[in-house]
């Protein structure tokens, strides 16, 4: 049985002023499943995500969610209230408590004068736990690390309770324990919630550990999609990115490790 597609993009074209950054974009996003999207500076990956989370209109194509309703023809609250998406960059607003930035996601639950929304408080809650930002829920989110303040955007992401998480490099500004914890989250999120999860990526070795589904684009065109296994492949992304790339493959965990090879790449001695 396959699992349910919460998130679809088909036949994308998707331009900036005339000039075309995506042709025959597509991508399907299931319940309980991560899907990476990869590929060099400049192939499309964070305008695909844009695509699908409504912040860039196609100029051909479609977006629909379960059941092939279409997103691009649904209101901007029942839409936020589906799919939610978790940007490279965001401006923090100055003297704002964490919990009042976490309570931001709330927003397609309230209405005016931030009424109606009793599930709220519980909801801000369990996010900010979730992401080990509850400990500093009275501090000004200004005066965070960037570290921090990106666990803060993911908590509000989190808030808002939607069955499909976008992810446009979340791990930006995070030292390596805080991108292992993310990761493993966003992973937890798919396993014990159901979420649908897109998330673009420049480490391949985090999208081969992370995504059940990984999305190679290359000149604005899906190059390759499929398990990691079948998609990181030392010929295509050789290819794909102009330098050598060594992939090993772990028949232990049935997961591949991606190395890039340069001038001054130290070989690594065989083992007995």
């Amino acid at each position: 049985m396959t699992e349910e597609i919460s998130l679809r993009g088909t036949d994308l074209r998707l331009g900036y002023h005339g000039a075309t950054v995506v042709e025959n974009g597509r991508i399907a996003l299931r319940r309980g499943r991560v899907t990476a999207l990869v590929g060099p500076n400049g192939s499309g990956k964070s305008t695909l995500l844009r695509a699908l989370a409504r912040l860039h209109r196609p100029e051909a194509g479609t977006v629909t969610l379960t059941g092939d309703v279409s997103a691009l023809d649904m209101s901007a609250r029942d839409f936020a209230k589906r799919v939610t998406l978790l940007a490279q960059s965001h401006t923090t607003p100055s003297g704002v408590r964490v919990r009042d930035v976490v309570g931001y996601g709330r927003h397609p639950y309230r209405g005016r004068w931030r009424a109606g929304d009793p599930g709220g408080d519980g909801a801000v809650a369990r996010a900010m736990e979730l992401t080990g930002v509850a400990g500093m829920a009275d501090r000004p989110a200004d005066e965070l690390s960037g570290g921090e303040l990106q666990r803060v955007w993911l908590a509000t992401c989190l808030a808002q309770d939607t069955g499909v998480l976008l992810l446009d490099e979340p791990t930006t500004f995070l030292d390596l324990r805080y991108q292992i914890e993310l990761l493993e989250l966003v992973r937890d999120l798919a396993d014990d919630h159901d979420v649908a999860v897109g998330v673009v990526l420049h480490d391949l070795n985090q999208a081969a550990e992370l995504a059940d589904h990984v999305v190679l684009l290359h000149g604005g065109r899906v190059r390759a999609d499929g398990p990691p296994a079948e998609v990181l492949t030392e010929d295509l992304l050789t290819e794909v990115y102009g330098i050598r790339i060594e992939v090993t493959h772990d028949p232990r965990t049935k997961t591949v490790t991606t190395r890039p090879i340069g001038r001054h790449t130290r070989s690594v001695p065989a083992t007995t």
